[in-house]
């Protein structure tokens, strides 16, 4: 039972960081950085990506477990 646990959550985890990365890709984040600092645009949009992602995702376990479905 535990490891279908664990199953869960790391599919969560998963798609909650991949939807966050499609989410953020809709965003120009162009005109917020200065010119030719592409690199530090894309490294910042993967760490915003995981930590929607991480947020995303424990929203949805705290809410499946309080609603004792997971």
């Amino acid at each position: 039972m535990k490891k279908e646990k664990k199953m869960y959550k790391a599919l969560i985890y998963t798609m909650s960081v991949l939807i966050s990365v499609y989410a953020l890709s809709g965003i120009n984040f162009n005109n917020f950085f200065k010119k030719n600092y592409q690199l530090e645009a894309k490294v910042f949009i993967i760490i915003i990506s995981f930590a929607l992602g991480y947020l995303l995702a424990s929203f949805v376990i705290n809410f499946l477990e309080y609603s004792k479905i997971l």
